[in-house]
């Protein structure tokens, strides 16, 4: 059997990659021939250093549906028996003789129903998004009922060490839909550092795929960081990126701070996988109260939400003061992040292609 998977975002490594990578790793353990629509293959040694996924097997074919013309894409795709692609904000025509679009954001200010976009929908059998947050957008503007397959995170692979004094924060530090808002968190930190907490650092870490020292996002992050105890970290091998959530005893996470969910949703965090992670290694959860986010963290049992920052502040002192509170938090992190497992992700995605 043959699989071909489109993820135009390829050049920047995050979420929506682990995602399309999975999908890849599940076909492979079936032993389907896996193609990546990609006319760069040295990107495969990149995403298997970033994700630690079994996907060395896959092939990368210099194809792609956005450049090739409509017959072409015909002859190229017809040749599928299962097709896995990820949108850009349009409905593509699909050829494959089995076909599903998967949506990882809230595109609500570019999907529009139009007859042009029913006929592409004609071709795809089924609509994936990424949580009920991304479905309840793209429900309402194409007129349809997606499915919701949650992305797979490898619980399994976390585990809590001896917690040390840290907040970690984890989020790429490139310009993208969602604002993932590290400037608030170092602000946030430095208020409370002012304000008398001591013993306590802030790690920052997170994916960059240009030149590090022409990173502007990162040069700002590390002006403000200065003379602070705060760590950034760029490029983590996912070895150290475990040590890190395994040894924090808080997670904050910023993505959508400031942003109007109703009004511009793609600015808000659309799941959350990063928050599952740390949950599965035992963090604290302290995130905002939006997007997708709201669907992980049950508040005052599995974690906490937030939208000021006095409401951060608060909620972070309450859980450093309250080692009762912070370690029955934990545990029901660990337990509540099972519920986001690969093994969950790998079951939809095989009755998505036997269906």
């Amino acid at each position: 059997m043959k699989a071909g998977i489109f993820d135009p975002y390829l050049d920047t490594i995050g979420g929506g990659e682990r995602y399309a990578m999975t999908v890849a790793e599940v076909l492979l353990k079936k032993d389907w021939q896996v193609d990546i629509f990609w006319n760069d293959d040295k990107s495969k040694q990149k995403l298997i250093n970033r994700f630690s996924l079994d996907i060395s097997g896959v092939n990368f074919l210099p194809y792609s549906p956005r450049v090739n013309n409509l017959f072409g894409r015909y002859k190229i795709e017809r040749n599928y028996d299962f097709l896995f692609y990820f949108s850009d904000g349009s409905i593509p025509l699909m050829f494959g003789k089995k076909n599903i679009l998967h949506f990882q954001v809230p595109f609500k200010n570019v999907l529009r129903k139009s007859l042009k976009n029913s006929l592409k929908l004609k071709t795809i059998d089924a609509v994936v998004c990424n949580s009920y947050f991304t479905k309840t957008v793209i429900d309402k503007c194409l007129e349809i009922k997606s499915l919701v397959v949650y992305p797979p995170v490898d619980v399994e692979a976390f585990m809590p060490l001896k917690k040390e004094n840290i907040i970690l924060a984890v989020g790429r530090f490139e310009k993208s839909l969602t604002e993932k808002r590290q400037d608030i968190l170092i602000e946030t930190f430095k208020k409370m550092i002012d304000n008398g907490l001591k013993s306590w650092k802030l790690v920052i870490a997170g994916g960059c795929s240009a030149d590090e020292n022409k990173n502007e996002i990162l040069n700002v992050l590390k002006n403000r960081a200065k003379s602070l105890p705060i760590e950034i970290k760029v490029n983590l091998p996912f070895s150290e990126l475990k040590e890190l959530y395994a040894k924090a005893k808080i997670f904050w996470h910023a993505a959508g701070y400031g942003a109007d969910e109703e009004k511009n949703p793609e600015k808000v965090e659309h799941f959350g996988m990063t928050t599952v992670e740390a949950m599965a290694a035992g963090c604290v959860p302290i995130v905002q109260d939006k997007g997708g986010q709201k669907e992980i963290v049950e508040e005052g049992k599995s974690g906490f939400l937030w939208l000021s920052v006095d409401e951060l502040v608060t909620t972070t002192l309450k859980v450093i003061q309250n080692n009762e509170l912070s370690e029955r938090i934990s545990t029901n992190a660990i337990q509540r992040s099972k519920d986001f497992s690969k093994e969950k992700f790998y079951e939809k995605i095989y009755s998505l292609v036997e269906q």
